[in-house]
């Protein structure tokens, strides 16, 4: 079993076999949680004909999951300074396997929704150490290299899920995505007890912001739920809590504001640049939540794919951004990012729209592919830019608590979208299983996707700032750094020292 070892003493290298079993962990790790959301999406219409589960029930399979995860991930982060970044990282593995065991043993509805929002929660706990694992644990000359290695193997496993997850949902059965997660995690636990160092920030404050993570929590479970039984009538009720939620979140930025030690530093939000990239971000990503999560279900319900074309369907978009990241994250160096912020989201908007030619029979090379090649295009060329310029604002000391609230509130703006366009497209019940019912609704949903997009485009022309000619432009994270999931923004180091482009 490796030794302890403190901050700043970190001496692995990628050319020594235990710098390589370190990136093994960290992607096994990484990928346990990152792929489950794409894989879950797949099988939403099998879960629900299985369970006989209304669409709100498809819904909360995916928001109980990313309501935890959204709600915990900052605290999580320094969880892992304060107690060892290696234990807290283990301790997410090995809840998340146990709670993946749950769900694949659920017998209703009701439990898989719980349990999801149990693995959630062990996904925030090991999803901010994967990466800090390896800033704590490489020499400064292999950091910048290991996080590019762990981001190819992880832009490999998000294109490998769709396939891995539509022939477990179509063959053995959907149950077996969850299954599949405890060995992955057992080999991680085993790999990470034998080979990855501790390492701890002493410079971490010793006080957790408990309550700021008990109200946000509160405030997004309380509003996505009355958002999702919005479906059925603005009930008193729905009104009852929805207001609780709004009430819970307005105590959460007063306690953020009044905190010696806050998750959510408000700092932060003093730079107009930060809060006008995190705007963007959380419309950008609202409409995405809502085109992953009912594009994989209409191709099954109404064009009549099979849950491994359904699932693949999507890969051009992972293809897309894993070659062309780095070459926008270079050109936003030289022409400043907010032409690319602008004109990403209305690329991505005009691939969504294309969405609204599917239908019975859809042909997937005619009608789907260029839909998400479009789309892929639109996030190829705004994501890296929106990473960069999100870091630039923010203080060196900040950078890890930024890039960790973007991640925040990009998977914020998924869970409310995910949790209100039903029902402004009209989709609820059996909707799921009737292809006339669900395709019209579909269609709207579309059109309020891409009409976000817009909006996030239109934001980042009004409100994002190319550095002054006089100054030094913002340098991008190197290509090393973007990880290409396509259900939040690339995660970077949440702690230990930031890579720079000199490292690189």
């Amino acid at each position: 079993m490796s030794q302890d070892a403190p901050a700043g003493a970190a001496r692995l290298t990628l050319a020594a076999p235990a710098g390589r079993w370190v990136l093994v962990a960290t992607v096994l790790g990484s990928a346990l949680a990152g792929i489950d959301a794409t894989v879950v999406n797949v099988a939403l219409p099998r879960m629900g004909r299985d369970l006989g589960a209304g669409f709100s029930g498809l819904q909360w399979t995916v928001n109980a999951y990313t309501l935890t995860l959204a709600a915990l991930i900052l605290l999580a982060g320094a969880l892992g300074d304060r107690f060892g970044r290696r234990r807290v990282f283990l301790i997410g593995v090995v809840w998340f396997a146990a709670a993946s065991m749950l769900c694949a043993l659920a017998p209703s509805i009701g439990v898989l929704v719980a349990v999801r929002a149990l693995q959630g929660a062990g996904a925030a706990l090991l999803t901010p150490g994967s990466l800090s694992l390896i800033s704590s644990s490489f020499v400064q000359d292999d950091r910048a290299k290991a996080i590019g290695v762990w981001s190819g193997f992880s832009g490999v496993a998000a294109a490998l899920a769709p396939f891995v997850g539509g022939y477990l949902v179509a063959g053995p059965g959907w149950r077996w995505i969850f299954l599949i997660n405890v060995p992955l995690a057992a080999a991680v636990v085993v790999i990470a007890r034998r080979h990855v160092p501790e390492s701890r920030d002493p410079d971490a404050d010793t006080r957790l912001d408990v309550q700021g993570a008990v109200l946000v929590a509160v405030g997004l479970g309380a509003l996505t739920y009355a958002l999702t039984g919005a479906a059925g009538g603005w009930s008193v009720g729905v009104q009852v809590l929805g207001a609780a939620g709004l009430v819970a979140l307005a105590g959460f930025w007063l306690t953020e504001r009044r905190s010696r030690h806050p998750m959510l530093p408000p700092r932060l939000f003093a730079d107009r640049q930060f809060t006008a990239a995190n705007l963007v971000t959380f419309t950008v990503y609202a409409a995405l939540g809502g085109v992953f999560f009912l594009l994989v279900v209409n191709l099954q319900v109404v064009a009549g794919f099979s849950p491994l074309l359904a699932g693949a369907a999507l890969l051009p978009v992972t293809a897309l951004m894993l070659l062309l990241s780095a070459r926008s994250g270079a050109v936003a160096t030289k022409i400043g990012p907010r032409l690319q912020m602008s004109a990403g989201p209305l690329v991505a908007a005009a691939g969504v729209l294309l969405m609204l030619r599917l239908g019975l029979h859809s042909a997937y090379l005619t009608q789907v592919l260029p839909a998400v090649t479009l789309l892929g295009l639109g996030l190829a060329v705004m994501v890296a830019p929106l990473t960069a310029t999100v870091l630039a604002a923010a203080a060196d000391r900040d950078a890890g608590v930024a890039s960790g609230v973007n991640n925040a509130v990009a998977r914020t703006g998924g869970l409310l979208a995910i949790a209100v366009l039903p029902a402004l497209a009209s989709i609820s019940g059996a909707d799921y299983q009737n292809p006339a019912s669900f395709h019209e609704g579909f269609r709207v949903a579309m059109a309020i996707c891409a009409g976000l997009l817009i909006v996030g485009g239109a934001t980042a022309a009004l409100t994002i700032r190319n550095p002054r000619a006089d100054a030094t432009p913002p340098t991008p994270a190197p290509r090393e750094r973007y990880s290409c999931a396509v259900d939040g923004p690339p995660i970077h180091e949440t702690s230990g020292p930031a890579v720079t482009a000199d490292e690189a």
